[in-house]
């Protein structure tokens, strides 16, 4: 049976001096894949083909670009900060050793080099970055297990929701398929406002939003005519028996963003612009941004359905009335930067209605 040989590492040696270069080359070229270069500039450009190196051995006095300068930039980089940096130095005092340490260098070297003492550093280093790798693959393992976690509990409840309300099923791809639309749309103007992962957790989160609805009786929530004042009041509470259903699950899960998203969503998406909402009455940007988008997307998507109690409208008329308003609806209920997206993108809604049509 054959031994297996371990893929050497890489490391690139930076320095100006060919006598320096040599004890390197000499002290590690039989354990290592080994490259060089002679100055900053040319160090720089070698890192800009793969594969990088898992670690570097940085001379500091360079003429141009020194081995400090050398290391801000890769450290100021995403694709190169995680490479290690042992600096090489005849700089002996403990400030100049401090410097490159603050600046992000794993260790130091000092210069003549002792070949056992370079020998027993580099594989420290290479030791370390290994044990780093690792710990980083399984933060990165748990991290997708727990969002798929997430995923399956929203998932089991959008699909409780759907078993008591047989108009939810389209309904719930449809809305969220219109927040993450109005979301992209909002963070053209202010993308700290609406983050791309914030994005993606309001479509993630916007299933629930009427989840609050396994609570509430048959007679009401499925009658086939329109309720009485006693009968919505009734209705209204469904924003608060879902906050209260997500927010007892993450007392199960634990806390977390997506979590705390979603009952906002479900609490505060009947909530109106000028205060005339429900449940709690709250007017302007003291409601939560993201259930603001899910409003318009909740509205729009009731205007176009067709209940036991009114026509569905059509496109056209839908955009009208929430532009325009009528007896139910006015732009009041609306934020008007929200409103405003909802009017550049509404034709976007139009193609998302056809794709998910009941």
């Amino acid at each position: 049976m054959g031994i297996i040989e371990m893929e050497k590492k890489h490391i690139l040696i930076v320095d100006d001096t060919s006598s320096n270069i040599d004890t390197l080359l000499a002290a590690l070229g039989d354990k290592y894949d080994l490259r060089v270069a002679i100055d900053g500039e040319t160090a720089l450009q070698a890192l800009q083909q793969e594969p990088l190196p898992d670690l570097i051995l940085l001379d500091i006095m360079m003429p141009g670009m020194d081995g400090y300068e050398v290391c801000q930039h890769l450290k100021s980089s995403v694709r190169t900060r995680g490479i290690g940096i042992i600096f090489l130095t005849a700089l002996a005092e403990s400030a100049d050793q401090e410097k490159g340490l603050n600046l992000g260098a794993e260790d130091y070297i000092i210069k003549p080099f002792d070949p056992a003492i370079v020998r027993a550093r580099v594989r420290t280093q290479l030791e370390l970055k290994g044990y780093r790798d690792h710990l980083e693959g399984e933060v990165a393992l748990r991290t997708e297990e727990l969002a798929h976690a997430q995923e399956s509990t929203i998932a089991s409840m959008s699909i409780m929701a759907e078993f008591r309300d047989p108009e939810t099923g389209g309904h719930i791809q449809r809305t969220k398929a219109y927040v993450r639309a109005l979301a992209a749309e909002l963070s053209k103007l202010n993308s700290q406002l609406i983050s791309e992962p914030m994005q993606n957790m309001l479509y993630q989160a916007a299933p629930l939003h009427d989840i609050g609805k396994v609570a509430i009786p048959d007679a009401i929530l499925l009658k086939p005519a329109r309720l009485t004042a006693e009968e919505f009041s009734i209705m209204e509470k469904h924003t608060l028996y879902g906050s209260e259903a997500i927010r007892r699950t993450e007392t199960i899960h634990g806390r977390n963003e997506l979590l705390r998203v979603a009952a906002e969503i479900a609490e505060f998406h009947h909530e109106k612009w000028d205060g005339s909402g429900y449940p709690h009455g709250r007017k302007g940007k003291a409601i939560p941004i993201c259930a603001r988008l899910m409003t318009i997307a909740d509205v729009y998507d009731a205007l176009i359905s067709k209940r036991p109690y009114k026509e569905a409208l059509n496109h056209e008329q839908a955009v009208k009335t929430i532009l325009e308003g009528d007896g139910y609806t006015h732009p009041d209920h609306f934020d008007p930067q929200v409103l405003g997206c909802f009017q550049n993108i509404h034709q976007q809604f139009h193609t998302i209605a056809l794709k998910f049509d009941d």
